[in-house]
């Protein structure tokens, strides 16, 4: 991931125009009445041919889409006293049943959620409900939520800010991080890491009092992106600038291994067994390897997705959302290594976060909106919101306790004049302007 100093900061004319873009996205068009005067087949008439494909159900949520080109009305269908859901999909053109799909209690469960927070009518989930006026000099990268400490962790240029999330006030920092991008937290060893890209080392601290405990030199140039594996106990960075990630024992501090990815490594996850997935933004592509074997596994392509930067992963249906460059995010089934989706999201997007108890996914843009995916199944998703947020949010972090998401901004000037040595200038961020956002339902 690049500092928001260099990456979120787009030209005031570019501003205008993505914002036109958002509301695109979520023009009348493709409104549910738009769609209803499109329809063929009434909700009225496939309501009940819907019903009965399930003797005694009742409709629980309905919903007129468009999936893969075609006009459908989707039914969630519940029978008292049997577990599971039926989904019954009926084509709004000719009324013939295309599909049936029986969700078991854990989906259930997932839908009772998504209701229960207003997320089962599309476009109604997140909106920003406040902003923590963090201050402070210096760009920014990575931040991460601690859900057990109600903490935010964020990465600004030279040190790292602690947030109190319950507060929504900075209660301590962690100095001397020289071009620190991440921050992994190993909350079993009561330590966290920052990767530090301008001096090539990692800054282990202590969870509680954020005390420094030791320094570590990495093996590869700029260490970008930092992620704690906790079926190995090793925290992997990835580095930008020698095209590989090195391997700490979180425990020692010890550095135990190398991995050449062959190409540029963005943001990684691991599944929790022993595999970490890291988007290769050079060459579009992921690379799965052993965590404990320290041996690439496979090499999936991304295409049509391009230049790859955030990722994240339903570990429960085995699915990874690779967020891109050309404005989608791709869906990867981890079994074949397979894109099985791609879906549209905003200009200069950064990060990508899942929440496994909602079944939502995540992309922040730069042109200052969040893109809310919504994964139906494990083969099925939709993107269900465009939330505004503010221009240069591109960075993320989901707390998964509260479902609250967390974007760093600030605000900017205008761009100087061009130079011959900087012909596209970017416009500087104005002093003491960052900040948190808070989304929220």
């Amino acid at each position: 991931m690049k500092y928001a100093t260099r990456i979120a900061t787009f030209s005031l004319a570019v501003g205008l125009v993505t914002a036109g873009s958002v509301f695109a996205q979520t023009a009348k068009p493709n409104s549910q009445a738009a769609l209803m005067r499109e329809a063929k087949i009434t909700k009225a008439v496939a309501t009940k041919t819907a019903l009965e494909q399930v003797p005694g159900g009742k409709v629980r949520s309905s919903e007129l889409e468009r999936e893969k080109g075609k006009l459908i009305y989707s039914f969630d269908i519940k029978v008292a006293g049997k577990s599971g859901i039926e989904e019954i999909n009926v084509d709004a053109m000719t009324g013939a049943i295309v599909a049936r799909e029986h969700e078991g209690p854990k989906a259930e469960k997932k839908e009772a959620l998504q209701d229960a927070l207003g997320q089962g009518v599309p476009g109604t989930s997140y909106h920003i409900v406040g902003k923590i006026a963090a201050g402070g000099e210096g760009g920014w990268d990575y931040l991460i939520a601690d859900t057990a400490s109600e903490r935010l962790y964020v990465s600004r240029g030279t040190h790292v800010m602690v947030v109190d999330v319950a507060r929504d006030s900075v209660i301590g920092d962690i100095p001397n991080t020289p071009g620190v991008h991440g921050i992994a937290l190993a909350r079993a060893l009561g330590r966290g890491f920052t990767s530090n890209g301008r001096d090539t080392t990692v800054t282990i601290f202590d969870l509680k009092t954020l005390a420094p405990i030791a320094r570590v030199k990495v093996t590869g140039r700029n260490p970008d992106a930092i992620v704690y594996d906790p079926a190995s106990g090793r925290v992997f960075t990835f580095n930008g600038g020698g095209a590989n990630t090195t391997a700490i024992d979180g425990a020692t501090g010890a550095v135990v291994g190398t991995i050449d990815l062959g190409g540029k490594p963005e943001f990684a996850v691991s599944d929790g067994k022993g595999t970490m997935y890291v988007n290769i933004e050079d060459k579009s592509e992921v690379v799965a390897f052993d965590s404990k074997g320290l041996t690439v596994k496979h090499r999936w392509p991304l295409a049509p997705c391009e230049e790859p930067s955030g990722m994240a992963m339903d570990r429960a249906s085995a699915r990874l959302f690779a967020v891109c460059s050309n404005k989608l995010m791709a869906v990867l089934d981890l079994a074949t290594g397979r894109v099985i989706a791609t879906l549209p999201i905003g200009q200069g997007v950064d990060a990508s976060a899942f929440d496994p108890a909602t079944g939502l996914a995540f992309a922040s843009n730069g042109e200052g909106t969040l893109t809310v995916v919504r994964e139906d199944s494990p083969d099925k998703f939709t993107v269900v919101g465009t939330v505004p947020t503010q221009r240069g949010a591109r960075t993320m972090a989901l707390d998964a306790k509260t479902h609250r998401i967390y974007l760093s901004t600030a605000e900017f000037g205008p761009p100087p004049a061009p130079t011959a040595e900087r012909p596209n200038p970017r416009p500087p961020m104005i002093p003491g302007t960052f900040t948190i956002l808070v989304l929220d339902r």
